[in-house]
């Protein structure tokens, strides 16, 4: 039997241009897209690694952190969450998983697949957790390595007393791992100050970059740790010793331990050189002035956060309570076939609560919120109105 070439791949590649205002990826830069149209290149070329020693510098600026290992994974956020967990659990270690949604459930599978003794700290639904809940988990526990995004994207709940939980894990003797996924860029997070020991992030969030690299650091406290591991990491793939050796980070000859698409570091570097361009305050500030006007209009329209309280939300994932008998579904596909502008619903816990909003990288501006507050209404009045006559018309 011979298979025949698919009819599909005959056709010419198209590709519809939207706004992605849910909660990534947001939309690409001219200066990026033009990025990745540049010529492939070698992944052990010298001008390769240059480039991937420029994205290192960017991604100590972003984390604000001077440690050697820091780098990029290949692969999306989630591979960020599995290298973390992957090179610092050893079997049986205590991890401690704090709970605001969806990603700490999803970062708890990982270390049990991984052989950890997982325990959960779950926050209240719709609140981020207090310090008291968290020093009450560590007394109980007494965790070797503690997890919490920074920012849950499924909630649009932010956790800002990451400062107080390094604190915590040292007085512990535990590892501090941060997920900053949705977060960074939208809120202020400093890894070495607050004595963060691993954190990631999404290049296609607050960044502008594609998605497929993940930029993560590992403080020098964590690679210690790992030099000194029992066994080895269970995932060659993750092993960051050997990542680390690609990357140039620990000031030995490079190896080979995959092949990296070069397409997406030269986006990833154009990315991190807008960002640094504007500077990392700059970018906070935008990002919450953003949100802010966002919410006020939510306000006016009648409608309500789900997130209470206004210092534990999320600038760069607003989440939005779906009014009672409106259908999300039918609001998304209105605001993506109207105007092809991408809203949210929820995820997780959030399913059918909530619509969720994306202000984020060239997304993060006043037209953009505008707009989008703009079709929000005019969706969910049409959506309601055509309720309204199909009841009338059943009578």
């Amino acid at each position: 039997m011979e298979v025949p070439p698919p009819l599909v791949l005959k056709r010419p590649l198209y590709v519809p241009s939207k706004t992605l205002m849910g909660p990534g990826p947001s939309n690409c830069s001219h200066r990026v897209l033009e990025a990745m149209s540049n010529p492939v290149l070698g992944h052990m070329h010298p001008e390769c690694l240059q480039i991937m020693d420029e994205v290192k510098e960017g991604i100590k600026y972003i984390f604000q952190t001077l440690n050697d290992a820091t780098m990029c994974i290949s692969g999306a956020g989630h591979a960020g969450m599995e290298a973390s967990l992957c090179n610092l659990i050893e079997d049986g270690d205590v991890v401690l998983l704090g709970i605001t949604g969806v990603w700490g459930h999803r970062a708890a599978d990982m270390a049990r697949r991984y052989g950890a003794d997982v325990r959960l700290v779950e926050a209240s639904f719709g609140r981020a957790l207090s310090h008291e809940e968290i020093k009450f988990a560590f007394e109980t526990h007494r965790p070797r390595i503690f997890f919490v995004a920074q920012g849950d994207s499924s909630t649009g709940i932010i956790q800002q007393n990451i400062r107080e939980i390094g604190e915590l894990c040292r007085q512990f003797d535990c590892f501090l791992v941060v997920d900053t996924v949705a977060s960074l860029g939208g809120t202020e997070f400093l890894m070495d100050e607050w004595k963060v020991d691993v954190v990631y992030t999404g290049s296609q969030k607050s960044l502008g970059g594609p998605a497929g690299l993940t930029p993560i650091s590992f403080s020098k406290r964590a690679l210690t740790h790992i030099k000194q591991r029992k066994t080895k990491p269970k995932v060659y793939y993750f092993d960051i010793l050997l990542i680390g050796q690609y990357w140039g980070c620990y000031g030995t000859p490079r190896i080979y331990h995959h092949t990296i698409s070069t397409t997406l570091l030269y986006g990833l570097r154009e990315a991190l050189a807008h960002f640094c361009a504007v500077g990392l305050k700059s970018v906070v500030r935008r990002h919450q002035e953003c949100s802010r006007r966002l919410q006020l209009g939510i306000e006016e329209l009648g409608l309500e956060m789900f997130v209470q309280r206004e210092d534990e939300r999320l600038p760069t994932v607003n989440t939005i309570k779906v009014p009672f008998g409106v259908d999300w579904k039918k609001v998304a596909e209105y605001a993506m076939r109207k105007y092809s502008v991408e809203i949210s619903g929820g995820l997780g816990p959030t399913v059918e609560h909530v619509f969720r909003i994306g202000l984020m990288g060239e997304n993060a501006t006043v037209e953009r919120v505008d707009m989008v507050l703009s079709i929000l209404h005019e969706a969910i009045q049409s959506i309601k109105l055509r309720a309204v006559k199909t009841e009338r018309s059943k009578i």
